[in-house]
């Protein structure tokens, strides 16, 4: 150590000398509170005597040394002094291997003691076992539980989207045109590409399939009949929804749930912005709009698959297959189709939007509220599906 030049050397040695006699007392301070045990012999028993402080910076190595230990019939910790949930841990394992009773403890040693034995109950770490016949009926129960609390919210949800619909009605400044023309370009000019793609080759498989089994009966003539009118009535508006769910509707929910979660919604309320208003109405009025066009486009592209397959194999000229679509095809077919496409657009969008405002906790459960909208979607547009099949063939468009 220097001597600097405002002290002299006999202030220096001593100032050392009470530097060292302060670390060695603090190297007996933290070896005096070191955990430690030792055993004594009572007349119940080998009995286990606890001392110093069990924390987790004190315990260093005893834990080993502990469960060599057994056959006690007590744990006095009347010396111990800190203890926390680690000491209280080890001491539980010890009792639990040993049978000890523990003796001596403090209000807080007692208190730890008792909630990790509690938290280590086997009832605590195993679910309860149930039948299957029981357990089946749990989830059936949950399940139902689960479809009617979200059917009311998104009835709910609903109403909400109306008000806010005719509030932007009432002031028209409040239209968020460019987040609606930014939907527009993601939910309909961004899908062509996948969607004409997956229709196509839907147009192929119709073709193909139609006509192996019209071979059959010598009716391979009725494959265009059976392309024409399955595309534009069914199959090019509801695979467009299915695919439209799987995508927009499944980047709505994690749009609003991630926005949900980062609390950039509840800024916007604070800055008297409706969240209705400025994100999931646009989001909605845009999917119900691209919806009738993406079908429309879906089915020619399905056509034109299929009038390639019976070109190429039923050697049908694609002059022929056009007429013959004209006159296999009525306009209710195309009716129906464009009926059924803004309604499966608005149940697409709801139900991505409605699943991410309820996103809240973790980051987990955006995934979970994702799913959720794309299972949610995909499931009602088949129902109104087959709801609108038998309400068009009971008014005669078949």
């Amino acid at each position: 150590m220097g001597v600097s030049g405002n002290e002299t050397p006999a202030q220096s040695l001593e100032l050392s000398c009470c530097l060292n006699r302060r670390r060695i007392w603090g190297k007996h301070r933290s070896m005096a509170d070191a955990a430690r045990f030792h055993i004594e012999d009572g007349p119940t028993g080998r009995n286990l005597r606890l001392s110093g402080d069990w924390v987790i910076a004190r315990v260093g190595s005893i834990s080993d040394d502990l469960r060599g230990e057994a056959d006690l019939a007590k744990l006095d910790l009347s010396d111990v002094g800190q203890i926390d949930t680690v000491g209280a841990w080890l001491i539980h394992r010890t009792v639990v291997d040993t049978g000890a009773e523990v003796t001596g403890a403090s209000d807080n040693a007692a208190r730890l003691l008792n909630e990790v034995m509690e938290a280590d109950r086997p009832d605590r770490l195993e679910p309860p076992r149930y039948g299957g016949f029981v357990r089946g009926l749990d989830e059936l129960g949950d399940a139902v539980n689960l479809a009617f609390s979200s059917l009311i919210g998104l009835i709910a949800f609903f109403g909400r989207l109306v008000r806010a619909f005719f509030a932007v009605l009432r002031h028209p400044k409040r239209i968020a045109w460019r987040e609606l023309i930014t939907r527009f370009e993601v939910v309909g000019v961004r899908a062509l590409g996948i969607i004409g793609l997956m229709s196509f080759l839907i147009g192929i498989v119709i073709a193909q399939q139609g006509s192996v089994q019209l071979r059959q009966f010598g009716a391979e003539v009725f494959t265009v009949n059976l392309i024409g009118r399955l595309t534009f009535r069914e199959l090019g508006v509801l695979m467009t929804a299915i695919m439209v769910a799987g995508r927009s509707g499944s980047a709505f929910a994690a749009q609003l749930g991630t926005m949900k979660l980062t609390e950039e919604i509840d800024a916007m309320r604070t800055i008297g912005v409706s969240p209705a208003e400025a994100l999931v109405l646009p989001r909605v009025v845009a999917t119900i709009i691209m919806m009738p066009l993406l079908g429309f486009y879906a089915s020619l592209m399905a056509l034109l698959g299929g009038g390639l397959y019976v070109w190429a194999v039923m050697d049908m000229p694609p002059i022929t297959y056009v007429q013959r679509i004209r006159e296999v095809v009525p306009m209710t077919d195309f009716y129906v189709g464009m009926v059924k496409a803004p309604v499966f657009g608005a149940i697409i969008a709801m139900a991505g939007c409605f699943q991410g405002m309820q996103v809240e906790g973790n980051a987990e459960e955006i995934g979970k509220r994702t799913t959720a909208a794309v299972v949610q979607a995909i499931f009602m547009v088949i129902v109104l599906d087959a709801f609108f099949a038998v309400f068009f063939g009971e008014i005669g468009w078949v």
